[in-house]
């Protein structure tokens, strides 16, 4: 097995939503805002070469929506999702099955180009994989979160044929991978947990967004149940400290892995370092 990060490009969200009901006095020293109380965060997918398939975890926030669009999150960086596969030799068309952790458009937007001015699977030769509790929520979407699950990035996967579900029930993706679902942030969330060269990594997605949300109750404002992502959050850190798991984090700009430790004030940081350090 082989694990590679990579690097969709950068976006801003308001620091306050970002973490909920922790004054910006506290956040602001790991995740400084702009002038607009904005805070820059990282699109960061992780790409795993195991069993003959070429599996990506989660596709950014890709480069079809409107100029109007994308300038309410300010993109910037030089990165891509193609420009990062390439800068490792593959192409998109070499993909075998591409895992969603959850439907909202900086995750999935990758999934999708527009083409002949149709909307395609960027993946043709792709699996896409999400589970069908979390497709329902988001075809269907509460007031509170349409805005984050857009049907163009959303619908051409399951007219393409090319959707398929995680079953709850089955916990193994590969022999190597397994899935945790969350709840808090949105309906049925899925983690991957990968045995790598002896040890334990799980793609955090959401439910740890950046390192400065280590804290139990730094959670974003943008979560549907936030007393759920608490006692989730709780439960897995608490896990990761006494397993030595390394967490992979999606959204921090600076940092790609780290593990944690107990201390006296709860579950705090304790490592820092790149993917391929590992």
């Amino acid at each position: 097995m082989q694990l590679h990060s990579i690097n969709t490009g950068l976006f801003k969200l308001d620091g306050g939503a970002m973490f909920g009901v922790v004054p910006k006095t506290l956040w602001s020293k790991t995740n400084p805002a702009d002038e607009n109380n904005l805070i820059t965060l990282a699109m960061r997918c992780l790409l795993i070469e195991d069993e003959g398939k070429l599996i990506l975890v989660d596709t950014g926030i890709g480069n079809k929506q409107s100029e109007k669009f994308f300038s309410r999150y300010f993109l910037h960086g030089e990165d891509s999702l193609e420009k990062s596969l390439n800068k490792l030799g593959f192409h998109v068309d070499d993909l075998t099955d591409i895992f969603l952790t959850h439907l909202h458009f900086d995750h999935v937007g990758g999934s999708v180009v527009l083409k002949d001015e149709k909307l395609v699977p960027t993946f043709k030769n792709a699996i896409y994989w999400t589970n069908e509790q979390h497709w329902n929520w988001a075809v269907h979407p509460n007031e509170r979160e349409k805005a984050s699950f857009l049907k163009e990035n959303i619908l051409p996967l399951q007219e393409s044929g090319q959707l398929q579900f995680v079953h709850p029930t089955d916990a193994s993706f590969t022999g190597n991978i397994s899935v945790l679902f969350a709840n808090g942030h949105t309906d049925a969330m899925m983690l991957p947990k990968i045995n790598y060269k002896n040890k334990t990594l799980v793609y955090m997605a959401d439910l740890l967004p950046t390192v400065g949300h280590i804290p139990l109750p730094y959670i974003p404002a943008y979560d549907m149940f936030p007393l759920k992502s608490l006692a989730e959050k709780a439960a897995f850190l608490e896990e990761a400290a006494d397993q030595n798991y390394i967490l992979f984090i999606e959204h921090d700009p600076e940092m790609e892995c780290c593990t944690v430790k107990k201390t006296e004030k709860g579950i705090r940081l304790n490592e820092t370092f790149r993917l391929d350090e590992i």
